[in-house]
């Protein structure tokens, strides 16, 4: 276990590796207290630290990891050049009062010749799965391979992820996790962009660009209010807003079940429906989804 230097008056411990992180993590267990956790890959903005405060809502204690995860990126994707900035990151985790980061090395989660993947059929057909072939893979994999290394009673997910969302929760119930998965609702800029880490990689004009998906998002909540409920007609809806900005191309636009992910015809009275979004501006590809709980309307 190495503690970070400290910055300001705040310091942190961090576990560079899985020995390290069992003595904490097994240290606490012994106290009776309730661990928490919040996967990222770093490069962490507002929407990953109310992940953080979300996890202090549920647990005692609170172990981050930063790992980039290179399964679940594909060809020609931007692992390379995925914005990486521990020592900042550790500062702002810091801040938050999480009381643990992991930074394990791509060995400690792949050893020499490994093998084992975690294929979740389901959630994981579809949406990013046509865009993105064998990224769930990718993301399942990891996130077992945390749960397992971590142990947490609790873990955070953002649900700006939607679909990812979906795939681990269906994880965590079939392969018997004993883990809580938590849900947090998307963080938004003030003009409604959903936070990413790679909106960085947005020119000034493609930013102004951007806020087209939180605003076709928002008619699609407005027409559901007022009684729609055709899935097909949301969808074009939708699909007709983020068309009409010069400047994007829709991957898709859905209207899906929360926990299977599977398309859905009509909206019913109850459960849960999610509206997912993929969308690209120049080389950036950016998600969002709107989230509607059925009974409320």
């Amino acid at each position: 276990m190495a503690e970070l230097s400290t910055l300001g008056l705040l310091s942190i411990q961090r576990a560079e590796s899985p020995a390290a992180l069992r003595a904490r993590v097994s240290q606490w267990r012994k106290e009776g207290l309730r661990v928490g956790f919040v996967p990222t890959m770093g490069a962490l903005h507002e929407g990953h630290l109310s992940l953080v405060r979300a996890a202090h809502e549920h647990a005692d204690r609170v172990v981050a990891s930063i790992f980039v995860n290179p399964t679940q990126f594909g060809p020609g994707e931007d692992y390379g050049r995925y914005p990486r900035q521990v020592d900042e990151d550790c500062g702002r985790l810091a801040e938050e009062g999480c009381d643990l980061i992991f930074l394990p090395e791509v060995e400690h989660i792949y050893p020499a010749g490994a093998s084992t993947a975690v294929e979740v059929e389901g959630p994981s057909s579809g949406f990013e799965a046509d865009q993105r072939p064998g990224h769930f893979r990718g993301v399942a994999t990891v996130v077992a391979a945390l749960f397992h290394l971590v142990r947490p009673d609790v873990a955070v997910f953002g649900e700006k992820d939607a679909q990812q969302l979906a795939v681990v929760r269906k994880m965590v119930r079939d392969l018997h996790f004993p883990i809580e998965v938590v849900g947090a609702p998307i963080v938004r800029e003030p003009d409604g962009l959903a936070l990413s880490s790679r909106n960085v990689y947005l020119s000034a004009e493609e930013r102004v660009a951007a806020q087209v998906l939180s605003r076709s998002l928002e008619g699609a909540r407005r027409a559901v209010a007022e009684g729609e409920r055709d899935a097909a007609e949301i969808r074009r809806m939708v699909g007709a807003e983020l068309a009409a900005e010069p400047l994007g191309m829709t991957d898709y636009v859905g209207v899906v079940d929360a926990d299977t992910f599977q398309p859905i015809e009509r909206l019913d009275a109850s459960g849960q429906v999610v509206i997912p979004i993929a969308y690209r501006l120049g080389h950036t590809r950016l998600l969002d989804n709107l989230r509607l709980e059925m009974s409320t309307f």
